[in-house]
């Protein structure tokens, strides 16, 4: 039987979602949510839902399953909001929060007592673009989707919501939301502190020092780009998760510490243990593993300043599916090549590593 399907806040995540959800499910209609009339244009322009909004209040009484993907602190102030609402009996709510105790304490707060499902969620996909206008209906493939039930999750909730996106072509995983919050306050929102603890270090430093501006290379870039994400969303994750993070800030300036002294002694023994310990650690992480987007394969090919000579490698690649091509022009201190490919997966990543190899006398490494 079709379902409504309401979507609030049309923004990268809700738009792929809802282009998700049409792929599997095209005879389901989908209502739009979004503050600025700019995303709901291009939404309804593109076919991504069918009808749009910029009053909350008025599209929910016709949902069947509501999802907010929006800020944190809006999440849970319209959740507040749908307590109040004549809401479809059994109707499914849930969001797309990237920190769920706070969502999930405050939805078995609200909604207690109504006749309503909810289940906490965490797509863990995303982009450097933002908006309607960057939706892709391929952004969740084979990313984590994180489901963290409530006391007001149902039986049949979350087979309902996996088939409802079974079109995002995601990976589905259930946690509880405080370990959810822990986990990812180590792997995702403490790394954010930290790149941009060291961008401003760095910016710092420069101004003393001006070669450090031009001799950061591929090491830097790779621990930095995550300090251009969007401020906003930033701090409100950290404010939402605050002990948690506190207690990873207050862990690592012990590691800090413990290391600063073995220099300080001069131990080389504990200072190469601990540049060993930390390479045979990552090699055992799951992080080649495609469980996020921002996961990927990547090979460095070193190459001749020829011209065309790229031209070659990309036409012996053709038909192999590429993230991401860059070309590693300055400082090569710390870096594999010249030339980076990255790809979605390990197959097609060693399919080009064998099609470069076999065509061409470059040096290749894969890491």
């Amino acid at each position: 039987m079709a379902k409504t399907v309401y979507i609030a806040g049309l923004g990268l995540i809700g738009a792929s979602m809802a282009l998700g959800i049409k792929r599997d499910h095209p005879d389901y209609e989908i209502l739009g949510y979004n503050r600025s009339q700019a995303s709901r244009d291009i939404a309804l322009k593109e076919g991504m839902i069918d009808r749009a909004t910029d009053d909350f209040a008025s599209f929910a009484p016709l949902a069947d399953i509501i999802i907010l993907s929006l800020p944190i602190k809006q999440t849970i102030a319209f959740i507040k909001e749908l307590a109040d609402l004549d809401l479809k009996e059994g109707v499914i709510i849930s969001d797309a929060g990237s920190t769920k105790s706070a969502i999930v304490d405050a939805a078995e707060q609200y909604l207690a007592g109504k006749p309503v499902r909810f289940v906490g969620a965490h797509p863990m996909a995303g982009s450097h673009k933002t908006g309607a206008a960057s939706a892709d209906v391929n952004l969740f493939e084979n990313a984590y989707y994180i489901f963290t039930p409530s006391s007001l999750t149902g039986q049949d909730t979350l087979e309902e919501m996996k088939d409802l996106l079974s079109g995002l072509h995601a990976r589905f995983i259930e946690i509880d939301a405080k370990e959810h919050d822990r986990v990812t306050s180590q792997i995702s929102h403490f790394p954010h502190i930290l790149a941009s603890s060291l961008m401003e270090q760095t910016a710092v430093y420069a101004q003393e020092h001006e070669m450090a501006r031009h001799f950061a290379a591929g090491g830097f870039r790779d621990m930095t780009r995550i300090a251009e994400s969007e401020p906003g969303m930033w701090t409100s994750i950290l404010l939402s998760n605050r002990e948690t993070i506190l207690d990873r800030i207050e862990d690592f300036k012990g590691r800090l510490d413990e290391v600063g002294q073995a220099i300080s002694k001069g131990d080389e023994e504990q200072v190469w243990n601990f540049f060993n310990k930390a390479r045979e650690q990552r090699q055992a992480m799951e992080i080649h593993k495609r469980g996020g987007v921002d996961s990927s394969y990547d090979l460095y090919v070193d190459v001749p300043d020829e011209e065309d000579v790229i031209l070659r490698i990309l036409e012996l690649l053709r038909g192999t599916s590429l993230v991401n091509i860059h070309i590693n022009e300055e400082n090569r201190e710390d870096i594999h090549g010249i030339l980076q490919i990255s790809f979605k997966n390990a197959q097609d990543l060693e399919r080009a590593e064998h099609l470069i190899t076999e065509n061409t006398d470059y040096t290749v490494v894969v890491k």
